[in-house]
């Protein structure tokens, strides 16, 4: 398939170079297409493409959106909201505020009444928004290891086929998932960033991931 990465910071770069190793092919966006992380990450990957955020959402058949939670709604207006219909998006963004974190908790510009995915679902209404990888490093996303057995990451979203293609995925890049339902479950979700993170800002401990246990 081809894979459209809608941001080219760390995660869009990780992803996009896991895309290319599932054997996919990727196009790495960023808001400006002469940006030299865009030309290096495809000196390292010359099997991928690079272009606009209009450019990645033209061509993929997946679309992965990797930016700042502040900027992921201009991101999708940028795209083109019209090059969006019918196609999985994979939002892995989180609304985390430009503040520091107060004892090692960031601040969000959402509620928990309305989630960063409600809202960039609102924006692109005939897309469909699967929320996935917000809650791990760029580090672990693809073929984790951890000595505990295989991470959870927790998924939701309207659309139940592209949440199965969404799992499809998660599989083959070495995770189990965890569907918690329709796109409100953002709501919780979005703020599994803020617990993840809280280890790495008080101990410096950012090598870790959630795992679901059942009976």
């Amino acid at each position: 398939m081809q894979v459209g990465i809608i941001g080219s910071g760390e995660v869009g770069q990780t992803l996009g170079k896991a895309f290319l190793a599932e054997g996919h092919s990727v196009m790495l966006a960023s808001r400006d297409a002469h940006k030299p992380e865009l030309a290096q990450w495809q000196k390292n990957n010359p099997k991928g493409q690079t272009g606009s955020f209009r450019d990645a959402a033209r061509f993929g058949d997946w679309l992965v959106l990797c930016v700042a939670g502040s900027g992921a709604e201009e991101a999708l207006r940028q795209a083109g909201v019209e090059n969006l219909a019918g196609k999985v998006i994979m939002d892995t963004t989180n609304p985390i505020e430009k503040a520091p974190p107060v004892n090692g908790v960031l601040k969000f510009f959402t509620t928990l009444e309305d989630s960063l995915m409600e809202r960039l679902q609102r924006l692109a209404p005939e897309a469909k928004l699967v929320k996935a990888w917000n809650s791990v490093g760029s580090d672990f996303m693809y073929k984790p290891a951890f000595p505990g057995g295989t991470p959870t990451m927790f998924i939701c979203g309207n659309d139940a086929a592209a949440k199965q293609t969404v799992t499809g995925i998660l599989t083959a890049f070495g995770w189990e998932t965890e569907d918690m339902g329709q796109i409100e479950a953002a709501r919780a979700i979005e703020p599994l960033c803020l617990l993840w993170c809280i280890p790495g800002f008080i101990r410096n401990q950012w090598t870790h991931a959630f795992k679901l246990l059942k009976m």
